[in-house]
């Protein structure tokens, strides 16, 4: 059984930076898709970003896009979200997840309920 474990969250200024990583232990590292999604207090958990298998595949939440970078090093069995000029309603527990099975080739998972093994999340705080 696969287990995911993220790091790198912090607390930091408003137009800051942070690389978050997932690390993959357990099964090889070969999932079709990897994702982070993120939840605020009192909201639903929501879709950041995702990326293919391949690591050349990749689609982000209008919200982030053009600020945040998801990569994979499937070397290393680890996924990264790199977030440059992040905003304080950035400020979220960030999980990451892992869909096990079949991937359509063209599609990108960006539900919950497309994933099925989960992080147990690393709080981001952006003040401003």
């Amino acid at each position: 059984q696969v287990q995911l474990v993220e790091s790198g969250g912090g607390l930091v200024q408003a137009g800051g930076s942070l690389r978050l990583s997932c690390a993959a232990s357990g099964r090889t590292f070969s999932s079709c898709a990897m994702g982070w999604f993120r939840q605020a207090p009192g909201k639903e958990r929501e879709f950041v970003a995702t990326i293919k298998r391949s690591g050349d595949s990749t689609y982000y939440a209008y919200s982030v896009k053009g600020r945040f970078t998801i990569s994979r090093d499937n070397a290393k069995n680890t996924v990264f979200l790199q977030m440059n000029n992040l905003k304080p309603e950035d400020t979220a527990v960030y999980y990451c997840a892992q869909r096990d099975g079949y991937c359509s080739g063209t599609y990108y998972y960006t539900r919950p309920n497309g994933y099925d093994v989960w992080g147990q999340g690393t709080q981001v705080t952006v003040s401003s």
